[in-house]
């Protein structure tokens, strides 16, 4: 049982170093390892790596803040957007089976991917 918080720790280091180097969601890492290594349901592991964003958005946001990296007014924007979707978001997700939910999740990563590398 002790291996699985090293393994935890490993994804959640892995997660938190691409978030604050790339400005990705550490979802795209934590996700899928919950889900294929330690056996997380699809479902509660959507709703542990938006509960880890927000420790992870408060150190990433005040490191980038004192080098002048921030733009408030248009985070101000993002912030209640966010909040607002992310409530539609958390209320739809529960009637979404599984396999569906895993599923968009895969497609939205390929989409944003192939949308970054294409540009």
């Amino acid at each position: 049982m002790a291996e699985i918080p090293v393994k935890l720790l490993a994804v959640g280091f892995l997660a938190g170093l691409l978030g604050g180097l790339l400005g990705i969601g550490g979802g795209i890492i934590m996700v899928p390892a919950m889900v294929s290594w330690f056996a997380v349901k699809q479902h509660n592991a959507h709703a542990t790596s938006l509960a880890v964003i927000i420790p992870t958005g408060i150190i990433g946001g005040i490191i980038y803040g004192f080098h002048g990296n921030i733009d408030l007014t248009v985070t101000l924007y993002l912030v209640v957007g966010s909040m607002l979707g992310a409530s539609m978001g958390a209320r739809m997700m529960k009637s979404i089976p599984p396999d569906r939910l895993k599923k968009l999740f895969g497609l939205m990563l390929l989409l944003v991917g192939l949308r970054m590398v294409i540009g």
